[in-house]
């Protein structure tokens, strides 16, 4: 820790309240919004957003905004952060107060989960059609962790989430990460499943692919998985995430090979009938990347009718890039 005498004195003083105490520890567990804890605390909205605003006044939380809802949660590092993490662990873990919380804070991510999953289940016929038109997905999600490596990440970015699956399929290779989706009803989803598995140090918001809520030249990882084919402007969406990448920083975008069932843009909002290499590499050096490694796994004879799926990887230039042309290996058939 390195806090100057003033700051940590404001530091002690806005978390040494004990509704900040609890509106801290609360967070710490994830992202909420301010219904959500005067629910929990039983306190009026207007005390619980003033306690908020003190609270990001000396750097503990964030702030996001999700449509007409506002999200807090706690900072994921930082010096006034590392303070505080160490006073909630020092809380006892049978406090009357807290475990009450903790108890209405389990509720309340159980009555989240039931509505998510009320929203998969009603969605859910279609996604399995989706699912079978490829390559099995435990086989793309294999080659993807093979492809990303067990190296340490610190900041991961995943578009278009959906389901939070990419921030659970990678989470012991990131730090921190956050996930933008564009559906809040996806958005719920993707929060239940980073509940029920544990993940705190994954967080979700609601954002626009093209013109994203974060700061640039952040993250060393962005994901775009089965995203690129539902939109108009991929090659938009792709320089988009390039301007997220730190110096060196990687893209792996997963999608589909060029196809020819035209049934998918009107049956399932289809804008492209897949990618192919040529083209994705234009886009990539559109965007200021390189491409290093493309993986197409391509179904087995006894399911010849499913798509290619492609796997692209693409870094982002820490000194200029020698002229050498990317290998394409192909899997699968």
């Amino acid at each position: 820790m390195d806090l100057a005498l003033e700051a940590l004195v404001d530091v002690l003083k806005a978390a040494g309240e004990p509704t900040r105490f609890r509106l801290l520890k609360l967070l710490s567990a994830g992202d909420l919004t301010v219904t959500d804890l005067t629910e929990i605390l039983g306190q009026s909205q207007p005390r619980i957003s003033r306690h908020l605003k003190l609270l990001s006044e000396v750097a503990l939380i964030d702030r996001y905004q999700e449509g007409a809802w506002a999200y807090f949660r706690l900072r994921p590092e930082g010096p006034a952060v590392d303070l505080v993490r160490a006073m909630l662990v020092s809380a006892r873990a049978d406090d009357p107060v807290l475990s009450r919380d903790a108890e209405r804070l389990a509720a309340l991510k159980q009555a989240r989960s039931e509505r998510a999953q009320a929203y998969f289940s009603r969605n859910a016929q279609e996604w399995d059609v989706l699912r079978q038109l490829h390559v099995r997905e435990t086989d793309v999600e294999a080659a993807l962790l093979n492809l990303v490596g067990d190296a340490p990440v610190d900041q991961m970015l995943d578009l278009g989430t959906g389901t939070g699956r990419i921030l659970q399929l990678l989470q012991d290779v990131y730090r921190h990460a956050v996930g933008v989706d564009a559906s809040r009803d996806m958005l719920a989803v993707a929060r239940a499943n980073l509940d029920r598995a544990a993940i705190g140090k994954a967080t979700v918001r609601q954002g626009d692919i093209f013109n994203l809520p974060l700061e640039g030249g952040q993250f060393d990882l962005v994901t775009i998985h089965q995203v690129l084919h539902f939109l108009d402007q991929p090659d938009r969406a792709i320089a988009e995430a390039a301007r997220m990448l730190a110096p060196g920083g990687r893209l792996v975008i997963i999608d589909l090979a060029p196809h020819g069932l035209e049934y998918l843009r009107d049956d399932h909002a289809h804008a492209r009938l897949g990618f192919s290499h040529q083209t994705m590499v234009e886009w990539l050096e559109q965007a200021g990347l390189r491409l290093e490694e493309a993986l197409d796994l391509s179904p087995d004879r006894a399911r010849e009718r499913q798509l290619t799926v492609t796997i692209w990887l693409a870094r982002a230039p820490e000194r200029a890039w020698p002229a050498v042309s990317p290998a394409l290996v192909s899997i699968g058939q």
